[in-house]
């Protein structure tokens, strides 16, 4: 059986990785020589597997030097189980001995009792935690347990945040982002990579100059991948696996997909799943269908999450209209009063629905807007005359 060279769903692995070579250099750079630094783009683009990439290579390249720790900050809820969680992957990362972690429990927390416990399969199985009440009172101890490690070890650290934006939803934010900017800037032995899909949540706290976080470091804005090289890629991912597509047809790939990451990879699989060897047009329009009917419940869930003058601005915008506050627009898609369009705009702009590219919005899902077109407006999903010339 031949695995699929494409991925998509998780972080995709070293041969599924495509481009991205400037942005990894500048990355794996910054965090080398510890210039802390923030990833923003949206859902989906792949900063996810861009860092996991940085890291892997530094990992490998220098394993005595570097220690690597990646937390994604989805699931944590609180200013305690982020702590809880950021010391538990620190004391795990600073040794492969789980001998040393009860150690370091022990040597490293002077105002801080800590409580670990170790299953059968110590690796897997190590939890840490502490009284709660203690813990915001001296989170500065945890905060700087990898410099503490790194000064004790000769060792640098390089720890990488994912959904950083979360952190605004934790009690008592304000206060905690700042003991956060802080601790982590007087750090020498530690280099943070700070990244979220949240972009407006992240462009508030990266860019506004009244917020603690404001210049922290160097700002990455992750552009798509090019046409160009998603054609090189998908034609030469198709030849490895014994299949074949041209370079109109994986070109089509990637225009009904806006260069997006994630869909291009899924319609990718999708027609490299159908092709028997050769992948046709015919084979593009039923994997394409066949993504779309995947993603509609969520597309469904979208629409529904919307009022009904936002669902208008969508129409509005899908249709290409620029001129949203002006009275003809507003009067052919009831989009109420200039004051809503604008406050209907940040809305949709906060929920990566839509985003502002040259001084006009597009959908940020390109799926998604083909779906919304053939659902309010029956536009075919697919053009079989549409030239990618």
């Amino acid at each position: 059986m031949i695995i699929s060279p494409f991925a998509y769903g998780n972080t995709v692995s070293s041969t599924a990785f495509t481009n991205r070579e400037n942005e990894v250099k500048r990355l794996k750079d910054n965090l080398l020589n510890g210039i802390n630094t923030t990833i923003i783009s949206p859902r989906r683009w792949g900063k996810s597997s861009l860092v996991e990439k940085v890291v892997s290579e530094i990992s490998k390249e220098y394993p005595k030097e570097y220690k690597t720790v990646v937390i994604d900050l989805f699931t944590l809820g609180s200013q305690e189980e982020f702590l809880e969680t950021y010391a538990r992957e620190v004391i795990k990362a600073s040794s492969g001995k789980w001998q040393e972690w009860i150690g370091y429990g022990k040597e490293l927390f002077k105002k801080l009792i800590p409580r670990i416990n170790l299953g059968l399969d110590p690796e897997n199985d190590f939890s840490l935690s502490f009284d709660w009440k203690d813990l915001r009172k001296h989170s500065e101890e945890i905060l700087n347990l990898p410099e503490t490690i790194g000064q004790k070890k000769g060792i640098k650290w390089i720890i990488c945040l994912d959904e950083f934006q979360n952190i605004s939803g934790y009690n008592d934010y304000e206060n905690f982002e700042k003991k956060l900017r802080a601790v982590w800037q007087r750090q020498k032995n530690v280099a943070y990579c700070l990244f979220g899909s949240k972009r407006h949540m992240m462009a508030d706290i990266f860019n506004n100059p009244s917020k603690p976080f404001y210049r922290f470091g160097d700002i990455m804005l992750l552009p798509k991948i090019e046409e160009n090289r998603w054609v090189d890629f998908i034609t030469s991912k198709f030849a490895e696996t014994n299949k074949i597509i041209s370079k109109e047809d994986a070109r089509l790939i990637a225009v009904l997909m806006k260069n997006h990451s994630w869909y291009v990879q899924q319609l990718a699989h999708y027609t490299w799943n159908s092709a028997l060897p050769l992948a046709t047009r015919v084979n593009i329009e039923n994997a394409l269908l066949e993504l779309i009917q995947a993603n509609t419940p969520f597309y469904q869930k979208e629409v529904e999450s919307v009022s009904v003058t936002q669902l208008n601005l969508l129409k509005a915008i899908v249709k290409g209209e620029t001129q949203l506050t002006s009275a003809q627009v507003m009067n052919i898609y009831q989009l109420g009063t200039p004051r809503n369009v604008s406050k209907n705009k940040v809305i949709l702009l906060n929920a990566d629905i839509v985003h502002e590219i040259n001084n006009t919005y597009e959908f940020l899902d390109p799926a998604f807007e083909l779906w919304f077109r053939k659902q309010y407006f029956n536009q075919p999903y697919f053009k079989k005359t549409e030239s990618v010339e």
